[in-house]
């Protein structure tokens, strides 16, 4: 009887909030290696006693992404900040590296860009804004409110920390409902009376808000509206990362079985199971 092969993977950003819980959770599955990390403040040392890994062998953390890349992986998940995270995927890619982008405020322009690397180089990317079962379910949900319920708007919820706005998740959603239909205005903002900023920013054809303050961790909430009724759909998330492991282990089994980009945790979901 054979044994199947696991699918090695390498975490960046693996000592940061998100990816240090994932990386933990990697290591507790049968079907998963973790083989490497990125975190440039803890090059040079062992991720196993940085996040207390105990029974596992040596996980290096390397600076960079090319450095990591030496070791050879199947799927590269990347928790770090927009600003290097469309270059560590186009790298991975170019190496034969599938990847799980887990980071927020890649744009539609990015993704484009890294769509068309991945179909060059025969590969799969899966961007999830947010990796929460709920968030999945809110997507899923506002899209077939969107077929029925013309009239809605996002508000998007976080810390007074979080250098992104709009999140990941949002972006992630008004590229889902945009895909459905445009959401309609009453009044164009174009004929806002007063200051038009205070509507929110345009995103896709639909209106989208955020708030940045202490206190808030994450959230997202769709408000649909229609003639004496409205439809408020929202994902609430508290201070643990813990929410985010199981979709996160999920997409990097799943990254492997398509070719392209997609964008979601449900396009790789079975809702009719």
């Amino acid at each position: 009887m054979t044994t199947k092969k696991k699918i090695r993977v390498c975490v960046a950003g693996a000592t940061g909030w998100a990816g240090s819980e994932l990386c933990k959770g990697i290591v507790l599955t049968e079907d998963l290696e973790l083989v490497s990390a990125v975190s440039r403040k803890n090059a040079g040392k062992a991720l196993n006693d940085l996040l207390s890994l105990s029974h596992t062998p040596d996980i290096p953390v390397f600076g960079t992404i090319e450095e990591a890349l030496a070791i050879p992986c199947d799927v590269l998940v990347d928790y770090t900040k927009p600003a290097i995270a469309k270059h560590q995927v186009i790298t991975a890619l170019a190496q034969g590296v599938n990847v799980v982008v887990g980071t927020s405020g890649l744009s539609d322009s990015d993704y484009e860009e890294i769509s068309s690397i991945a179909d060059q180089n025969k590969r799969a990317v899966l961007a999830v804004g947010n990796f929460a079962i709920s968030v999945v379910l809110l997507n899923k949900f506002a899209e077939m409110a969107a077929k029925y319920m013309p009239n809605w708007e996002i508000i998007d919820y976080a810390s007074d920390r979080k250098i992104d706005s709009p999140s990941g998740s949002t972006l992630e959603l008004a590229n889902k409902l945009s895909k459905v239909r445009e959401a309609h205005k009453t009044i164009p903002i174009a004929d806002t009376k007063g200051i038009k900023e205070t509507r929110g920013a345009n995103i896709n054809g639909m209106q989208v808000h955020s708030v940045r303050l202490p206190g808030f961790v994450i959230a997202l909430e769709t408000i649909f509206g229609m003639e004496d009724e409205k439809l408020t759909i929202k994902h609430e998330a508290g201070a643990s990362a813990k929410p985010y492991v199981q979709g996160a282990l999920l997409a990097i089994r799943k990254v492997g079985t398509f070719t392209g980009l997609k964008r979601g945790l449900d396009n790789v979901m079975d809702f009719n199971a």
